[in-house]
């Protein structure tokens, strides 16, 4: 075994980023990190955004301070790491392959597992990066009553400030909704100047789903109740998985599409302002499980602290604005995706079953598309499928 270098570089965030200023790090030279660990923060249009290592090593070097701003694909930071013999020799100039190597099968960066929040024992040391220090001075903060979710356990100033509600308590601190919105503004003309749309809608009976809900949630209390926004992002999901020209990217003039199905949620934010940070392997997750994840998403998302894997990777984005009594949504395509899914009301309607009309439980799911990935054909047995999906909540 020996030991490589890997360049640690600004990750894109969003098609809309093109730079970021690094708030801190929270690691320093010599210290070991672990594939997960959030090591930076980074300030971007979207606020305060975590950034992860997808190595495991020790911090060679810091290349960057904080407070300085550098374009996406910057020269952070460097992480040495151990490589293998037949690794190195593959780097040296004269070892040339007989064939091309096969790609190994690694994992895809966004299905390693986030670094645990560690809970600190009564009376150990409180451990919090100097940004995070000066913040609670300045706001009176305890450090004592916080759980630090920074590597090892450490506070980090994202910790702090999620603590924090300004005046008109309707947004997290240190959020710049008016650069926010600009990056919205930015990133949907350039969505509509560049694809083009198709639009669809569906109607859909969604009462087994109401009635599979409601003997789930019997006996739970409220925090822990499933929503039907659940049953609809798995369903979305599943229904990706089955047709794969909707969940991917647009990339280099052609059509790339994802293995994984990383569902960005689109999240309003209090006071103004708009996110959508993805939901990772949601095909594989059991509806409770992604109910959990999906409230934690929310919370994180609304205090601040999202991490950058969250915000640059969805494959597919749903929105809602059923909570809001809108009938239909018909939304603009997020790029590079090709698709995006619309959830609205449930309404009771009047339905034919069978022979007989009754009033019904109904829902409208739209669908805007990438003609350029997908037609009219295509998307409309895509709807049709999680229709299907929604109709056997069972199944999910």
């Amino acid at each position: 075994m020996g030991v490589g270098l890997v360049d640690y570089r600004m990750p894109s965030l969003g098609a809309d980023m093109e730079a970021g200023a690094l708030v801190e790090w929270l690691v320093k030279p010599a210290d070991r990190v672990k594939r997960g660990d959030i090591v930076a923060v980074v300030e971007t249009q979207k606020g305060a955004i975590e950034i992860e290592v997808f190595e495991d090593g020790e911090i060679a070097e810091i290349l960057v301070q904080p407070g300085e701003k550098v374009p996406v694909g910057a020269l952070l930071a460097r992480i040495r790491t151990e490589v293998s013999a037949a690794a190195e020799a593959e780097t040296k100039p004269d070892a040339m392959p007989a064939e091309p190597p096969t790609a190994p099968s690694e994992p895809h960066p966004a299905l390693a597992k986030p670094a645990p929040v560690v809970a600190r024992p009564v009376g150990a040391r409180v451990l919090a990066s100097p940004a995070a220090r000066e913040l609670a001075r300045s706001q009176g903060v305890d450090l004592g009553g916080i759980i630090g979710s920074g590597h090892g356990g450490a506070i980090v100033r994202a910790d702090v400030t999620g603590r924090r509600v300004d005046a008109e308590k309707s947004k997290p601190a240190g959020l710049d909704l008016g650069a926010m919105r600009e990056a919205i503004s930015a990133a949907m003309a350039r969505s509509k100047r560049e694809i083009p749309h198709y639009y669809l809608q569906h109607r859909i009976d969604v009462g087994p789903s109401e009635e599979w809900l409601a003997k789930r949630n019997a006996g739970r209390p409220p925090e822990e109740r499933l929503l039907f926004v659940a049953l609809a992002l798995k369903s979305v999901a599943l229904a990706a998985r089955r047709f794969p020209r909707f969940n991917g990217f647009w990339r280099d003039g052609k059509f790339d599409p994802s293995s994984a199905i990383h569902v960005g949620t689109a999240i309003a934010i209090r006071g103004g302002g708009l996110a959508a940070p993805a939901l990772h392997d949601v095909d594989l997750l059991s509806p409770d499980l992604l109910m959990t994840r999906l409230r934690d998403l929310v919370q994180r998302m609304r205090a601040g602290r999202i991490r950058g894997s969250e915000i640059a990777d969805a494959t597919i984005t749903v929105s809602s604005l059923g909570e809001r009594g809108v009938d239909a949504l018909f939304g603009i395509i997020y790029p590079p995706q090709v698709a995006l899914v619309g959830l609205g009301a449930i309404l009771r309607r009047p339905w034919l079953v069978g022979d007989v009309v009754e009033a019904r439980p109904v829902a409208t799911i739209t669908l805007a598309a990438d003609h350029r990935v997908s037609d009219g054909h295509a998307g409309a047995l895509f709807l049709a499928e999680i229709g299907k999906l929604l109709q056997e909540p069972e199944k999910l």
